[in-house]
């Protein structure tokens, strides 16, 4: 599909135990810690990172999926949610795969601050996690503060005995609230 854009730090080949060929030939070769692709670009990404922090050197199961190195897995996944979100636009959506046989997702979901939304577990013994994440807008920090600053306002002007002001201002943060909310 032209609207995909494939990237793995990957590009080799192999014949697996069973004679099948094996290639792995990404549209980009990228690191996901450090994806070299503009802020806020694409409206979906997936992220399946390895999740094997113990694979053997010639095993199948690392040639066919890497593998976590075992001292620095966490700030690994840590910067690839990172660089996900960096790349997703405002209210993009973010699919990130797991499959839990060596490291329990919970473990995993700690390393990001953003909340799922949808949440699936399928494979034969339920292992393999379907995560949703949705974006929020780009401004949401400045918005917070931008409602701080009015709300701090609105007391200054309600100890001055401004009601009506006061008021306007509560109602203007009240407005900005739902018009976030719904952004």
């Amino acid at each position: 599909d032209s609207r995909t854009l494939f990237a793995d730090i990957r590009r080799e080949s192999h014949t697996l135990s069973d004679g099948r060929s094996l290639h792995i030939s990404p549209d980009i070769e990228a690191d996901f810690r450090a994806l070299p692709l503009p802020d806020n670009h694409f409206a979906q990404v997936v992220f399946d990172p390895p999740h094997l922090d113990r694979a053997g050197e010639n095993g199948w199961m690392r040639k066919k999926y890497g593998a976590l190195n075992k001292k620095t897995w966490r700030d690994d996944i840590r910067a690839g949610f990172a660089e996900a979100f960096r790349v997703l636009r405002p209210h993009g959506t973010l699919i990130f795969k797991w499959n839990e046989t060596q490291i329990p997702v919970s473990q995993v979901i700690a390393l990001t601050d953003h909340k799922p939304t949808v949440w699936q577990r399928t494979g034969k013994k339920d292992k393999t996690h379907w995560i949703l994440f949705l974006k929020g807008s780009s401004g949401t920090a400045a918005l917070d503060e931008a409602i701080g600053l009015l709300a701090l306002k609105a007391e200054e002007k309600r100890a001055r005995g401004l009601l009506a002001e006061a008021n306007a201002i509560g109602y203007a943060i009240a407005v900005l609230k739902m018009e976030a909310d719904h952004a």
